[in-house]
């Protein structure tokens, strides 16, 4: 494993990058300027960039909120989102055609195609559902999974399936860290029910990929792909099931585990035990996405 300071130092070594967003290319406020250039070095060189991402709202929708951040759309090629993938398995029928929302009204996009057309189910109270899909917490600001605890209680009662629109566990905004979707999904399954993934670190999102890969032309052989992220057990976890390299980058999600802050960081002896703990190892390590 080495310790890179810049994305250029491998760059070259690949035709393609899977790149995440929360933690390596934004924090939910703002764009990192000097992952911004990353990724605009990576693709003046002839590669091809994905964003990789486990929100659980479509492509376009991910688009727009990156072109809110300040993410110009010249230095990636697409977005692939944990929402495509999972709605995908929803119009395929795999969760009926009566489902109840768990998340806030921002993710009423899910239930949209791209074109603006409605997915062809209905969303309906917990009672009438043949399915939960979970997209997130009503109101992520204030609340923790435990708010849910009767909800879930009652989905694995009744023996619901749960559609997990977005397998983080936890994101940082700004400098606030709130709970996402795979949060109540974790709950879900803790309580004996059964929970459904379709982002990263599960084979769908990458299906999708490499579909894109393809049909642009890509060879999109293992090892001329790099991933780059900041979560280890979606991110890196996920590289490691594809066989793909991958890049951990240390200031996100894990910087205060891995002593990354500032210019400083990470610390070799607890970023040793925190790859110990995970018992995962990425091909690299890098303080930010730069």
């Amino acid at each position: 494993m080495r310790i890179i300071e810049r994305l250029d130092e491998i760059a070259g070594e690949y035709e393609a990058l899977y790149c995440d967003l929360w933690g390596c290319l934004h924090d939910g406020v703002r764009a990192f300027p000097e992952a911004v250039d990353a990724l605009a070095r990576f693709k003046a060189r002839g590669g091809a960039v994905i964003l990789l991402t486990n929100s659980p709202r479509p492509r376009a929708s991910v688009v727009r909120q990156l072109d809110g951040l300040g993410v110009p759309r010249e230095v990636y090629d697409t977005v692939i989102s944990s929402g495509d993938a999972a709605q995908d398995a929803l119009v395929r029928g795999m969760f009926g055609s009566k489902v109840y929302h768990l998340g806030p009204e921002r993710d009423l996009v899910f239930f949209e195609r791209e074109d603006g057309s409605p997915v062809p189910v209905e969303r309906v109270a917990l009672e009438e559902a043949e399915a939960i899909v979970c997209t997130g917490l009503f109101d992520d600001r204030t609340e923790t999974p435990e708010d849910y605890r009767a909800t879930i209680l009652y989905g694995v009662n009744k023996g619901l399936k749960l559609l997990c629109a977005n397998p983080d566990i936890v994101v940082d905004v700004g400098d606030k860290r709130i709970y996402c979707a795979g949060a109540i999904a974790q709950a879900y399954t803790e309580a004996g029910g059964e929970s459904f993934y379709f982002g990263k670190p599960h084979a769908p999102i990458y299906a999708l990929a490499r579909r894109w890969l393809e049909a642009a032309g890509y060879d999109g052989g293992p090892r001329a792909i790099l991933v780059v992220g900041d979560g280890i057990h979606t991110d890196i976890a996920g590289a490691i099931g594809e066989d793909l390299d991958s890049v951990f980058v240390t200031g996100g999600l894990a910087a205060a585990e891995t002593g990354t802050s500032g210019d400083a960081g990470p610390d070799a002896n607890l970023l040793d035990t925190f790859l110990k703990k995970a018992r995962l190892t990425p091909s690299a390590v890098i303080p930010y996405l730069r």
